[in-house]
Parts: C-alpha cells; structure tokens; sequence
C-alpha cells in the first residue's frame, strides 16, 4: 500500500497514476492530519509526501511518521530546489526527495528501490525475530512448553509493560528476562540484573538510586544507582520478594513518577527504563500476609509469564543433557560423546528440585568422572542418588555431619583441580603453582580424586 499526500488535486491524482499504472494499491490525502489518519488506518509501506502542505508541513509529518510507523519508507516530493529542504529531509530519515514537476520515470525507479528497501528492512526484521526465538529455544528446549514462553516473551517485549516472571529456582528466569529485553526496542541499550537478596538492606537503596557525595557516612564520592545506569534499557528485580518494605514504597514511587532521587540529592531526576521483576515466591501469598505491597504487585504484574518446572517439561531433559555434555567435554578436554541409553533413562526420571541448573551441575560433574566416551547408568546413578540425598535431607542416608562436610570439601577440590588444570592444559606443576600446593600434594590428589591430568593436555 502506499499513501500520497498532496493538498494540489492534479499532482495528488497524477502521482496515484502513476503508482496504479505499476500495479500498486494507493491512497491520497491532502493534508497532514489526515494523512497521519490514514497512516494508522492503512498501515502503509511507502509515503509520498509533499513538503508544502497547509497547516502542518511535511516536514511536521515525517517526523510524525518516523515515529509512529518507523517501517514505512519516505519520499519527499516538492517544487523546492533549495538545498536545504532535501538535507534536512534526509536527517528527519526520508528515503529520497524529488523536485515538481515530478518525472513519471524517475517517480517509478524511486518507488521501486524505497519498495523494495521496506520488503527488506520486513525480511531481515523477520529473520532477526527468527533467531531471536531460535536462541530462547536453544538454551532452553524444544518443548511445547518452553514454545508458549516464547510467544509470551515475543508478545510482550515490544510493549511497554512491566513484566513479572514467575518460576522455581534454577527455570531460567533471568534467561527470558534478556530475551524480553533483546527483542524490544531497547535491546541496544544497558541490561542490568540486581538481585534484591543479595545485596545487605543498608546498601540497597544506594544501589538502586545512587548517592551523593556525603550522604552518608562513608559516600566519599557521588555514585550513580544502577537505576540511571540503565537509562534507555531494562532493569531485572531478580528475588524482588526479599525487597524490605520501605524500598517497596519508593521503587512504587519510581515506577508510577518514572522519576529517581539519589540519597542526599535535592531533587529527582527523570528516569527511562523497563523494569522486568522475578521471584521463586508467591508473590500473593506475601500480599496477603502484609509483607509485600498488594500496589507495588500489581503495578509490577502489567504481564505475568509463569515457568515451568524441567519435571514438568520432560521433552527438554535430553536436549539439554546433551547440550550440556557437549559444552563441558570442549571446556575440560574429555573425551565423552554421549549418554547410554539408560543413563539418559535416569535423568529423565529424576525430580530436578533444582531444575535446569540441578541438572547442568550433574551433566558437568559426570562428563568430568568419565573416562570414557559414554556416560554410564552406573555413574548417573551415583551422582543422583547423591544429589536426592542432599535434596531431601544431608543425614537421610544416616551419615554425620563430618561426613557430609568430607564429601562437600571433595566436591569442590575436584572441581577447583579440574579448572586450574584445564587453565594449564594439564600441566601439574603449573597446577600446583596456581593452587598454591606443593606438585607431591597435587599428585597424590588426583589419584585419590581419580582426576587425570593427561585428559586436559
């Protein structure tokens, strides 16, 4: 479709000849206002637009234009030959500007090219979305399941609203968080995660708004929130149910006055960002017990995407496994390929309270234990019998605190070895330097911890 705007009837009727004679739909308006009208009605590909109209120029409603419908192509079209006109034309974001009397040739070539720039701008905007739906999918799985998250995520993102993300620990829920942000138009802009229970009460509301200097005993020195360091972008409230009430009340203030005051500033400042909020909690169970502001929710839930648990998502429990293997048998230089069948059997049957994060754990603890090219039934079974132990109860199968203490030391020497030799590309002596460690130690270690050095070479 394309839309021309000229207040002369002749040239509007002239210029919607030639654009039928090309086989293309057109419409003509004669003045601004209706023009934009029409623009939101029609949605059209191209704008041919006279700069003199009455009331409102065409410059007036190109800027308009670029604004509302950034997909639409432009070209100006006037009897002006003033230099001028057509450099400013071209900064307003005008695809081509042409003097009257318009050249019936030259009209064609032009709408031609600005045609086919909007049919490719639309493809490599529809390969982009592609992609980035590909890459969500990617990291979390095929399913059917994680499907509907990400027409949830595509839905939203190009909106305005605030989004509540719900999910168990380890879901991914920071993971979505990026991709709402990527597919909006902020994606160019800062992505920055706080997560509101790490982060001591006294610290946080510097953190989120910024001081100034001497607001505080300590402030030496102005230091901008991570609010304003995310100006234009999004921010993600992961945990925002640890957020102490106080804070409730003045994040509620910043997201309905989208205005920020630093500690011991004088006055607010304006404030453009997104805010994505995630949390493993009920967050209606907190409204309802009074610890969490039933507003502050609500304001925060303008759209909610729910996640669900990898045991209720099994179709992803093999994909993931073996992305995961994949990746760690590149990173420590093993020589695993794949699953056994009943391996991948265990996994699939296992709970995974810890969800995907329980599960990238174990996949990368097996393909460090195996010394061959397949991970066995035996060992998967060593290690989740382990992991439901430590998941129901650390005494469950009768053992000590001492013992569960030695067994939790030799979990993170074998990982904390692992590491430092694939950094030395299994040098053992540059190992022990790095570990701080005599090379006698090391060795003795690693033939307790059945590690082989050799296997990082």
């Amino acid at each position: 479709m394309i839309l021309a705007v000229d207040d002369d009837p002749v040239n509007g009727r002239l210029v919607a000849a030639i654009c039928k004679s090309e086989g293309h739909a057109v419409e003509v308006a004669t003045d601004g206002p209706s023009a934009l009208a029409r623009a939101a009605a029609l949605e059209p590909a191209l704008l041919l637009l006279d700069l003199h109209l009455p009331g409102m120029d065409g410059f007036a409603v190109l800027e308009q234009m670029r604004a509302r419908h950034p997909d639409c192509v432009v070209v100006m079209l006037t009897a002006s030959t003033d230099l001028k006109h057509a450099v400013r034309a071209t900064q307003l974001g005008a695809f081509d500007y042409l003097t009257k009397p318009i050249d019936h040739d030259e009209l064609v070539l032009v709408i031609r090219r600005a045609l086919e720039t909007h049919h490719l701008k639309a493809e490599v905007e529809r390969l982009r979305d592609q992609l980035r739906r590909g890459e969500l999918a990617a990291q979390m799985g095929p399913s059917p399941a994680v499907r509907a998250v990400i027409d949830q995520v595509t839905a939203v993102a190009t909106t305005g609203f605030s989004v509540l993300v719900l999910g168990e620990t380890g879901t991914g829920k920071e993971l979505v968080a990026q991709a709402i942000h990527q597919q909006s138009a902020r994606g160019d802009r800062p992505f920055i995660a706080l997560d509101c229970g790490a982060i001591p009460e006294p610290l946080l509301e510097s953190e989120l708004f910024g001081h100034e200097k001497g607001a505080f005993t300590g402030a030496d020195r102005k230091q901008a929130g991570k609010f304003h360091l995310a100006e234009g972008g999004t921010v993600l409230l992961d945990e925002i149910g640890n957020l102490p009430l106080g804070l409730q009340a003045k994040l509620l203030r910043v997201l309905e006055s989208r205005q920020v005051q630093p500690l011991g500033a004088p006055r607010t400042t304006p404030l453009d960002v997104r805010f994505i909020a995630a949390t493993n909690v009920d967050l209606s169970d907190r409204v309802a017990t009074g610890t969490f502001r039933a507003d502050l929710y609500f304001r925060l839930a303008q759209y909610t995407i729910q996640l669900p648990a990898l045991r209720d998502r099994r179709d992803d429990i093999p994909y993931l496994a073996t992305r995961f293997m994949e990746e760690t048998r590149v990173e420590l230089r093993r020589p695993v390929q794949r699953f056994s069948p009943d391996a991948l059997a265990l996994l699939d049957r296992h709970h995974w309270p810890g969800n995907v994060r329980e599960l990238r754990n174990v996949v990368r603890q097996l393909v460090l234990e195996t010394p061959g090219s397949e991970i066995t039934r035996a060992v998967a079974q060593r290690h989740l019998r382990a992991a439901k132990t430590r998941a129901s109860s650390p005494l469950a199968d009768g053992r000590s605190l001492a013992e569960v203490a030695d067994e939790a030391a030799r979990d993170a020497e074998r990982r904390l070895i692992a590491e430092t030799l694939r950094t030395t590309r299994g040098n053992k002596a540059h190992a022990a330097r790095l570990l701080r460690t005599d090379y006698k130690t090391l060795h003795t270690k690693l033939k307790k911890l059945g590690i082989r050095a050799r296997d990082f070479e």
